[in-house]
């Protein structure tokens, strides 16, 4: 078994919750893998008796779901109620001109990807944005394009 299949194996089969479905697998890839390969669309078609169409039916529904390896590191703008009344749209503007980017996506180089979010889970400390999952609240246009740019900046391993 391929390193690629085993991690999608451990996955899928290291869910916890007492349901398990398409839905529950895909995610545990996505978690795992930061996207869904093709082989993780055949795996979870095997693993819960469906056929290949009926997962990806079910993955592609779902705009988050990524079908190619992410970038190197990630910023989600948060853009949910609370943020958005306190100027996640400026943000998300100052956040995509330091990446070089007319919209939402990943750089040409794959050392980043902007994503808007509809909720980071922490309202209280509006606007938020995340950096590779951890969270930086109370930013501002200006701390939010520093993040990106002290992302871009670092060598090509994230250290």
């Amino acid at each position: 078994m391929s390193g690629l299949v085993q991690r999608i194996h451990d996955a899928v089969y290291g869910q916890t919750q007492p349901t398990v479905t398409v839905l529950s697998s895909l995610l545990a890839v996505e978690d795992e893998l930061g996207y869904i390969p093709k082989e993780a669309l055949e795996f979870v078609a095997e693993f819960s008796n469906a056929t290949v169409n009926d997962v990806w039916a079910v993955a592609s529904f779902y705009p988050n779901f990524r079908f190619d390896p992410p970038a190197e590191h990630v910023v989600d703008v948060c853009w949910g109620a609370s943020c958005h009344l306190v100027g996640a749209m400026n943000i998300f503007k100052s956040v995509l001109e330091a990446a070089g980017l007319d919209d939402e996506g990943d750089t040409p180089d794959k050392r980043l990807t902007v994503r808007f979010n509809s909720c980071l889970g922490a309202c209280s400390q509006a606007p938020v944005i995340a950096i590779d999952h951890h969270l930086a609240g109370r930013v501002n246009p200006e701390s939010a394009a520093n993040h990106v740019t002290c992302l871009l900046q670092q060598d090509g391993h994230g250290k």
